[in-house]
């Protein structure tokens, strides 16, 4: 880049300089456009929630049909956008007592020739519960917020990663099956890298992100606030204080325990924490869990915010996100 300095500034005619700040205000707006641009679409996360979420899937079960049709068309947006599988294909089998069960893992492999050994996993569970108490007729449990939400925002960072090419740490994109059933998709994806000896630097776990959370002055909450300085990390890269913060109900619910960043915590000891930003939801586990209840336009602002943290954890010399003492 060239500078012009001072002296020369003072050493042009008015009508150039003026010309000059008229260009520099012109670069300066175009800068803020591009760091404000719409990254992540409503109207797409909308429609990965409106499939995942469908009666068509009847819930997304371990084991069933309906869990089955929702990894393949996981897998074919990954192939879509050029995300490569993590094994020899997308799907990491497990066993569920006599139960298939896979999770569905993509990866975006780091430029820089050090740092791309490093893994930071991004994921969300895609199963649900299947069926729930009957009321008015319906019986399934689509699992809107729980969590379609969550599976929607991975895949669309994977898209977003997978064009921006802008990672130089490795990104693996992890839907894991069998949450529901005991976290045991994240449990045996955990134990699974631990023995191929995969260094994981830390794990974004995302959780029930469908609707704005109210009555607080925080967007997003993360569970195991005090495990790590991951807060204090993001809040600083999206520039916003009070964009994740501390949900005081997460500790006496055991939230940091409930969802899948805890195997990797208890495998690795590493960093390993969940976001959501959803309270007391009525619908939780019930049949009134529906697609068109969702709020796209919150969940399009709160993930295309948090991508430039995400964005810096990939590519910061060192690891700088580490637990608490």
């Amino acid at each position: 880049m060239n500078f012009i300095s001072l002296k020369s500034i003072k050493l042009m005619p008015m009508h150039k300089v003026f010309s000059l700040v008229i260009l520099l205000l012109t670069l300066s707006s175009k800068g803020r456009a591009q760091n404000n641009e719409t990254i992540i679409t409503g109207n797409e996360l909308e429609s990965i929630v409106s499939y995942l979420a469908s009666d068509d899937l009847k819930g997304r079960d371990t084991g069933t049909n309906g869990i089955y049709n929702a990894a393949v068309f996981i897998e074919d947006y990954f192939e879509k956008q050029n995300i490569k599988s993590y094994f020899e294909t997308y799907r990491d089998h497990f066993k569920v007592d006599s139960l298939d069960a896979f999770n569905v893992v993509g990866f975006i492999e780091g430029h820089d020739y050090k740092l791309k050994n490093e893994i930071i996993i991004l994921g969300a569970h895609y199963d649900h519960i299947g069926k729930g108490r009957l009321k008015d007729n319906d019986s399934i449990a689509n699992g809107a917020n729980d969590n379609a939400s969550g599976t929607s925002a991975v895949m669309a960072m994977a898209k977003y990663f997978s064009t921006k090419k802008s990672n130089k740490r490795s990104l693996m994109f992890a839907l894991f099956s069998a949450e529901e059933r005991g976290l045991l998709g994240s449990d045996h994806l955990a134990k699974r890298l631990k023995k191929e000896s995969t260094d994981i630097y830390t794990v974004v776990n995302f959780e029930m992100l469908g609707l704005p959370i109210e009555g607080f002055d925080f967007m997003g909450y993360i569970t195991g606030y005090e495990t790590s300085n991951m807060v204090k990390f993001i809040n600083n890269n999206v520039g916003d204080s009070k964009f994740l913060g501390l949900y005081e109900l997460s500790k006496a619910y055991e939230l940091f325990k409930r969802s899948d960043n805890y195997p990797f915590y208890l495998e690795y000891n590493i960093p390993s924490q969940t976001i959501s930003t959803s309270h007391d939801y009525e619908h939780y586990h019930q049949v009134g869990d529906e697609a068109d209840i969702m709020d796209y336009v919150h969940m399009a602002n709160f993930i295309n915010k948090l991508i430039p943290a995400i964005e810096t954890m990939a590519n910061t010399p060192t690891k700088v996100i580490k637990l608490n003492e």
